[in-house]
């Protein structure tokens, strides 16, 4: 492998857009050299809520859909390689995630929607994608995938850290001094608060928690919603929009209850449900580090760090790396580890067998 330079393109639960970033590994500590977003298209993100559920010719739909993200990310590759003055004959490769529209690892299966050929084609450089497949065929969840990259970047040797990615869904990575890396999903993350934000104000998610600030948590409902089973399972765990979505919180909410309240609700759920994981399956963690779409949300920041006292919360950003590029920096890692044949999995996270290098190469 003649270059150090890697992309990572990634779309996560929250179905926003793609993040990309450029990142050159030969020179500590990994940073990201530039990084780019491009939103999806409304039809677009539609059709990738859409499906997240059964429906009529969706087989049709999901390879159309998977030719529309490739395209986006292909645009995104090409914006991001321009803002770091680079070719794309000066990277080794592109660590792809693509889009869950599926988990269900206690079956043995899970989808991300991709059509890595057609990217590499459009970009003309080496794609990696489909990573979670083989931890899940060695009996692993498949997820979180990031606690690996979490490891090699934050784990301090006289500090027991926790690392927090609030996404469409939350995890988390347990990084004590003298132990094994631990990690799983701990519930909804952003996922309901988009969700709820988007139905009742038509904006795509609530910027800086402004709306859900406006409102008053309903402790009937937060007690209902903190009584979800997935909630009380012993790591290793993941979950996804499958579990957590509008219908399941419509199970719980009353016509009485104003959205705004609602929203309120949610954002404690998140903050206590990651809080309450940390306080029981992470015993000892003096500090939680912070990353992810909620990392900016100002209200649930601050339920978080009340939630997570005596420890301290920081984000990311404090220590060099941005809270909006640590996953797409993550997946571009996973790709170097695919093509060094180095596995990229944590058996103590996900479950797995043992070690496995992760992913399918395209090559250019």
């Amino acid at each position: 492998m003649s270059s150090e330079l890697f992309v990572g393109l990634m779309s996560g639960t929250s179905v926003d857009g793609v993040d990309a970033v450029v990142a050159d590994f030969s020179v500590e500590p990994w940073r990201a050299m530039a990084r780019a977003h491009v939103a999806f298209a409304p039809e677009l993100r539609n059709e990738l809520n859409a499906l997240q559920r059964s429906g009529a010719d969706e087989v049709h739909r999901a390879s159309l859909a998977a030719n529309a993200l490739m395209d986006c990310c292909a645009t995104a590759a090409a914006a991001v390689l321009s803002a770091a003055h680079c070719r794309a004959c000066d990277v080794a490769a592109i660590g792809l995630h693509g889009q869950t529209i599926r988990h269900r690892p206690e079956l043995g299966y899970t989808t991300q929607l991709a059509n890595p050929a057609r990217l590499a084609e459009a970009v003309g450089i080496t794609v990696v994608a489909d990573f979670r497949s083989r931890d899940v065929a060695a009996g692993g969840q498949g997820a979180p995938l990031v606690p690996a990259f979490h490891a090699a970047v934050f784990a301090a040797p006289e500090s027991h850290r926790v690392v927090v990615n609030i996404g469409g869904i939350a995890n988390v990575t347990d990084l004590p001094p003298d132990g094994p890396v631990r990690g799983f999903d701990t519930g909804p993350g952003n996922t309901m608060l988009d969700a709820w934000c988007e139905r009742h104000t038509g904006a795509p998610y609530d910027r800086d928690g402004a709306w859900g600030g406006g409102g008053r948590a309903i402790s009937e409902l937060l007690h209902a919603l903190r009584a979800e089973a997935y909630f009380a399972l012993s790591p290793p765990k993941s979950t996804g929009r499958d579990r957590f979505n509008l219908r399941w919180l419509g199970k719980y909410v009353r016509a009485s209850y104003a959205p705004q309240d609602v929203q309120r609700t949610l954002i404690a759920l998140t903050a206590q449900s990651i809080a309450a994981a940390v306080s029981e399956h992470c015993a000892g963690a003096s500090e939680v580090i912070a990353c992810g779409g909620g990392a900016q949300n100002t209200v649930l920041m601050g339920e978080l760090e009340a939630a997570l006292a005596p420890r301290r919360l920081a984000t990311t950003a404090a220590h060099g790396i941005a809270t909006n590029e640590v996953e797409a920096l993550a997946f571009a890692w996973l790709a170097r580890e695919t093509i060094a044949g180095r596995p990229g999995n944590v058996p103590t996270v996900t479950g797995a067998r043992g070690p496995r290098i992760l992913g399918a190469v395209y090559r250019a």
